[in-house]
């Protein structure tokens, strides 16, 4: 007895929809608002940092102010595992790209375009309020007991430092990095005003990957795109 038939044939699988048909008008225009300050020509590299809350308060700072990419060089030591109760699933909305060590992750920047910028307190250094934040920037914040390495200072473009004017002479990586960030965001704001810089495509790209975050059965939906 042959079997078979049209219940028995294998069965295409529905494209699923456009996310941007399932994400309310509200998440939708925020997303176009997020998506036109977006910056691509601004990034932030962690050496081998060690302190998860450090790791998470970074990201928080960077999605907060635009920033869409991050750059994480492993330290052998301690996983790379941001605090989720600090991040409060910021790092979804972020693109972060890890490297095993600075010289991968110089190369990939500098490939691309990039200045590095170490943050360091050092003879020499340029005055964070005295840097010019045109093309593209990449500030390098070093591990939490041990800075910067001098090794890797003596790879970077610039070393720059945080005037201070009080007594206290340092700062938390994530308080040093939150100043850093703020400041070159403001620097572009009152130069080329508040939008973003990414290209027609890559805003397209962006735009429709932060639907998909939307929608709360994207997994089943569209996989791992």
């Amino acid at each position: 007895m042959s079997g078979g038939g049209p219940n028995y044939e294998p069965k295409e699988r529905a494209e699923p929809p456009e996310p941007g048909e399932l994400v309310v008008e509200d998440r939708l225009r925020r997303i176009d608002d997020v998506v036109s300050k977006r910056t691509r020509t601004l990034a932030v590299v962690l050496d081998q940092l060690e302190d998860a809350f450090n790791m998470a308060a970074v990201l928080r700072t960077c999605e907060a102010m635009g920033i869409q990419d991050v750059h994480v060089v492993r330290n052998p030591e301690v996983a790379f595992q941001p605090n989720a109760t600090v991040t409060q699933g910021c790092d979804k909305w972020l693109d972060i790209h890890r490297h095993e060590t600075f010289d991968e992750c110089r190369a990939a920047l500098k490939a691309t375009g990039f200045s590095l910028w170490v943050s360091a307190v050092r003879e020499g250094a340029t005055s964070l309020f005295e840097m010019s934040f045109d093309g593209k920037v990449a500030l390098v914040f070093g591990n939490e007991r041990h800075g910067v390495s001098p090794e890797v200072q003596t790879q970077a473009d610039g070393v720059f430092w945080i005037p201070m004017r009080g007594f206290t002479q340092s700062l938390n990586i994530s308080v040093a990095a939150a100043a850093a960030i703020t400041r070159a965001v403001s620097w572009r704001i009152e130069r080329r005003g508040p939008g973003g810089d990414l290209a027609p495509d890559e805003a397209r790209e962006l735009t429709r990957k932060f639907q998909v975050l939307s929608v709360k059965q994207r997994k089943k939906l569209y996989g791992d795109r």
